[in-house]
């Protein structure tokens, strides 16, 4: 028997279902080795949190999720808030994907959303629900999360209200389910747009959180933690929640290199 933690994370409702329904389509990470620990891949349609401290390999995840899609034919979409598009294209270049070709056939396209703009979430919403893409990479959702929104007093009570709101007057700590809200929001755009997706949260240096929002763990369907070890120099992977999946917990030793991330 194998020494692996296994985690029967709904499993057992879903097996049911899947003998009522067939076998789980998956969708391949790119990252060699995951996908032998996780059943083949993603769920298809699933949003998977991956989380950790800087440095820790977000951002080359989410360049190998997306360049595999690319190598499949599939589109993708990659947006992100915290750089500029021309230096994460190097960036992910250095790395071996070279997005250019896809971005030229319009297969995959990157985008910056300025957190500062006050559409920045109708922007967000209608470039994911207008695309009809197979992968979405959200890079990160950090600053949206601390970035409270509320609810106006109108006839429609379920619209959110983009205005920002000051944070002395609205403390966000005070905030937690007016952040909930927002970031059902924001996930319930990724499910509709019935893509893969892969959102990334910032982590501080041991956090015993699995995001920084400390609510987005609960609202995806998968979280996937990077960390790092200094004094070591190790870098760890574990899958810490996969719905559909039967997977284990133990942390996997990962290295970063041409190619991104893989396991050793």
């Amino acid at each position: 028997m194998s020494s692996h933690i296994l985690c029967w994370d709904d499993y057992l409702l879903e097996e049911m279902l899947s003998k009522q329904d067939g076998l789980i389509n998956r969708v391949k990470t790119g990252v060699e080795g995951l996908d032998d620990i996780i059943d083949g891949g993603l769920p298809v349609k699933s949003i998977t949190l991956v989380s950790g401290p800087p440095g820790s390999g977000k951002s080359i995840f989410s360049f190998q999720f997306l360049y595999e899609g690319v190598k499949s034919g599939e589109k993708g979409l990659f947006l992100t808030l915290d750089k500029k598009v021309n230096g994460l294209l190097i960036q992910a270049k250095k790395l071996g994907f070279d997005f250019q070709p896809a971005l030229e056939k319009n297969l995959v396209k990157f985008r910056f959303l300025n957190i500062n703009k006050k559409l920045i979430y109708e922007a967000m919403v209608n470039e994911i629900l207008s695309g009809e893409y197979d992968r979405i990479v959200l890079d990160s959702i950090t600053p949206l999360s601390e970035m409270p929104i509320y609810l106006n007093s109108t006839e429609n009570k379920n619209k959110f209200d983009n205005s920002f709101v000051n944070p002395e007057e609205f403390p966000i700590n005070a905030n937690l389910p007016v952040r909930r809200l927002h970031l059902h929001y924001i996930l319930n755009s990724l499910e509709s747009s019935e893509s893969t997706s892969v959102i990334t949260s910032e982590l501080t240096m041991g956090s015993s959180l699995f995001s920084r929002d400390g609510i987005s763990e609960f609202l995806a369907d998968g979280v996937i933690t990077l960390s790092f070890d200094p004094t070591m120099d190790r870098r760890k992977l574990s899958v810490m929640k996969m719905r559909n999946t039967k997977h284990t917990l133990k942390p996997q030793d990962i290295e970063i290199r041409e190619g991104g991330i893989r396991f050793i």
